[in-house]
């Protein structure tokens, strides 16, 4: 058995993307977010968890997320643990709810936001084992040409 997803399992997420975006922002009390992860990581279940208390109801798919960041377009050095879209955006990474919150009020024209890498203190990896480390990071607005399809960022927030 393989993880790539089927055609079907595309479509369904590129359905449940299209329904997020029409989605008012009090719907369900926030968004509902839909996540591809590894079955084994817990840091990217911590992030549920975070997203959940935050008033984001999640789907989560245990099948690997490379997969889906390719389709999306987003390239592998602003890659991370897992993927997520909500409300047409693509979220990489340990995106704090508050900046995918700012992100929905906000809607600019982009793919979405990325924390490349997994930094100590993002949620999810801010767990007791991480002993209180705090690394800084940044939040990136990802954006793409589509003339060329060339992927930009730019800082989106900021954690110090």
């Amino acid at each position: 058995m393989h993880n790539t997803p089927s055609r079907r399992q595309w479509m369904t997420a590129i359905a449940a993307a299209a329904t997020c975006a029409a989605l008012p922002a009090w719907a369900n009390n926030g968004y509902a977010v839909e996540v591809w992860k590894d079955p084994s990581c817990g840091c990217c279940q911590d992030w549920i968890d975070h997203m959940q208390a935050n008033g984001f109801a999640t789907t989560v798919h245990e099948t690997g997320n490379a997969a889906v960041r390719a389709r999306l377009g987003l390239p592998q050095r602003l890659g991370s643990c897992h993927t997520a879209l909500v409300g047409g955006y693509l979220l990489e990474g340990h995106v704090p709810a508050a900046d995918v919150k700012k992100l929905l009020k906000e809607r600019p024209k982009a793919l979405g936001l990325t924390v490349p890498g997994m930094p100590m203190g993002s949620p999810g990896m801010d767990g007791p084992e991480y002993k209180g480390r705090k690394d800084p990071y940044d939040v990136l607005l990802v954006t793409k040409n589509l003339m060329n399809s060339d992927v930009s960022t730019r800082v989106f927030s900021s954690h110090r």
